[in-house]
């Protein structure tokens, strides 16, 4: 009489939950495996880029003191190339503004003194900077200053949000 074991009936339904749960959980677990071993690659590609990135702009300085030399050897002056980049800043207001100079700042993404915004250097971004020139100041900046500009008051956009960079 002792050794009797009390079977319990567990609904079927409880059975199919813990089931499908537990596919669930396995499921996830593998979801996430892949997902993390995908962000690593994407981690070292990043970092390869970046690496990259930061040769190419070395070897560039080094051209550059190159050809200096080179040049102040020969008795001339290096000049250098035009810019690629403008940085634009909006430094006036709308009063007694053309409706035309408005919808060009409109354009160039300056609607509130203060705002800057860096434009590709083209035929298109000049025309109208000539339009907005008494709105704006603009100038070439190096990569020290982007990078300071960026990181200290850049914003980016995930997931449809305005993130600051910090």
């Amino acid at each position: 009489m002792g050794g009797e074991e009390v079977k319990v009936a567990v609904p079927e339904s409880v059975l199919k939950k813990q089931k499908r749960n537990e596919e669930w959980a396995l499921a996830k677990k593998e979801e996430n495996l892949a997902l993390k071993k995908k962000n690593a690659e994407n981690r070292k590609l990043i970092y390869n880029r970046a690496k990259q990135y930061a040769k190419e702009y070395d070897e560039e300085q080094k051209e550059l003191i190159r050809l200096k030399r080179e040049a102040r050897l020969k008795g001339g002056f290096y000049v250098n190339p035009e810019a690629k980049l403008l940085f634009i800043i909006r430094i006036r207001g709308i009063n007694a503004m053309h409706p035309k100079t408005r919808s060009i700042l409109q354009l160039l993404r300056l609607r509130q003194i203060f705002n800057g915004v860096f434009l590709k250097v083209n035929k298109a971004t000049v025309n109208m900077l000539h339009r907005v020139e008494p709105y704006v100041t603009f100038g070439y900046p190096n990569l020290k200053s982007v990078r300071e500009l960026i990181y200290k008051r850049g914003f980016g956009k995930l997931h449809q949000q305005r993130i600051p960079f910090d």
